[in-house]
């Protein structure tokens, strides 16, 4: 799954416009234009199409955990410069204030279904033995899940 897949989702899901986009980016304090917005939703076929860095999509998802939760005080984190399928999931699970079990739920609206001890290897350091990689599949179908329980036609 790419950054711009992943980028078309969350706006799909939560109905952001353009200058909501520009906005959450905004607030984890970067600057992008509604040219920059518009060239990295394009479709993967389109050529005209930006490729989304993992640093501008860490950035996209700190601006989206302070839009949902509020801009904490004191400095605000550095974007990762390399951006894993477990740190995405993370950054989605803080700005959601989701819990184990909801991340659990959303996973089964669409018919996957992992254990809890599964889910919480997605959260451990690396370097621990119970740590697992999340794979595309699992990030893919968390995100539909969102868009079913989120989505508002």
């Amino acid at each position: 799954m790419n950054n711009n897949d992943i980028i078309r989702q969350l706006r799909y899901t939560f109905s952001f416009g353009d200058d909501k986009m520009i906005e959450i980016f905004r607030l984890a304090e970067h600057k992008v234009t509604r040219t920059e917005v518009c060239d990295w939703l394009k479709k993967d076929e389109n050529p005209e199409q930006l490729e989304l860095t993992d640093e501008q999509l860490a950035i996209f998802l700190n601006g989206f955990i302070n839009l949902k939760r509020g801009k904490r005080e004191g400095p605000q984190p550095a974007p990762e410069k390399v951006l894993t399928n477990n740190a995405i999931l993370r950054k989605i699970k803080i700005a959601l204030n989701l819990k184990d079990h909801d991340l659990l739920e959303l996973l089964s609206l669409v018919d996957m279904r992992i254990s809890k001890h599964e889910l919480s290897a997605f959260f451990r350091k690396p370097s621990q033995k119970q740590y697992r990689v999340c794979h595309d599949q699992i990030l893919r179908k968390l995100l539909h899940g969102m868009q079913l329980e989120y989505h508002k036609d």
